[in-house]
């Protein structure tokens, strides 16, 4: 079962996973972007969601398989209504996350999963060149 996360980084984050999920992110921030572009003109959702994950995992669909650019992560699609079926965010929290979801233009929102810990994390996309 996973464990409802925090909605802002936490300090468990930091020091455990940054770094990785940082390398990896810069490897495939354009497609996240991308991604989180048409999740919203789309009319899906305006929270779109990237859950990461070492192993397999139910939410989302798989965007970028680990093994298709050398990751240590799977990264998944979905976004903020699949996270309140599932009851990850509980309805009476939603108002929370909306005022703490930064904006998708200039952040990628990440749910980590890694056995019990999960956490949501906020990486700026890099600058446009």
């Amino acid at each position: 079962m996973i464990q409802p996360p925090e909605y802002e980084n936490s300090p468990e984050l930091s020091g455990k996973y940054l770094g990785g999920i940082t390398k990896d992110f810069i490897v495939v921030s354009a497609n996240l972007k991308e991604a989180s572009y048409q999740i919203r003109k789309r009319g899906y959702s305006d929270y779109p969601i990237f859950p990461i994950c070492r192993v397999d995992q139910p939410i989302g669909q798989l965007l970028i398989a680990k093994s298709d650019f050398d990751l240590s992560w799977d990264i998944y699609a979905t976004y903020l209504n699949e996270f309140v079926e599932r009851e990850i965010i509980d309805i009476d929290r939603l108002d929370d996350f909306t005022k703490a979801y930064k904006d998708p233009d200039e952040f990628c929102c990440l749910f980590v999963i890694d056995g019990a810990f999960t956490s949501f994390v906020y990486i700026p996309y890099p600058e446009d060149d």
